[in-house]
């Protein structure tokens, strides 16, 4: 298995990301819906434009099975860099075999390297299995006091 730094000016690892994220789009964890055209389009030429996007990729010879989105933010309360994984996807038949493990060890190490101080997600409550994945890795609701309960993560789109 190998995992590495996409590099999104390759062909084969720009067509890599968009098919791993479009797999996971159309999973259940993923809303069951292919990207839209113009995303699976433009998606890997955007990414390689912002300077604050990492992107894992794992491959099993020239099988893409594993993908890594990162960006990153920064906490006032710490006033720090924190770099927030924003998509995980393992192929079906790579799960369960700690490819999750390994590129979580790499987003650690490369957060690590731009001096972040800490590692953020958001994962759907109904997604047990990567639950259990991200609770052994380290990761656990985010709270500042008991009393006022864990962070909610909300949206509104625009």
């Amino acid at each position: 298995m190998q995992i590495f730094e996409a590099d999104l000016t390759i062909p084969e690892h720009a067509h890599a990301v968009v098919f791993l994220l479009n797999s996971y789009a159309c999973s259940p964890e993923g809303g069951e819906k292919p990207l839209p055209d113009i995303v699976q389009r433009d998606l890997a030429s955007t990414l390689h434009q912002r300077s604050d996007t990492v992107v894992l990729l794992a491959f099993e010879n020239d099988q893409p099975t594993g993908l890594v989105i990162c960006m990153e933010g920064f906490t006032t309360f710490a006033c720090k860099p924190l770099l927030n994984i924003h998509d995980v996807f393992i192929a079906d038949e790579y799960r369960g075999q700690g490819l999750c493990r390994q590129l979580f060890e790499r987003v650690e190490s490369i957060a690590k390297t731009r001096g972040c101080c800490k590692l953020t997600l958001e994962v759907l409550e109904g997604n047990q299995r990567a639950c259990a994945a991200y609770k052994k890795l380290g990761f656990s609701g985010y709270e500042l006091d008991p009393q006022m309960g864990q962070a909610l993560f909300w949206e509104k789109k625009l």
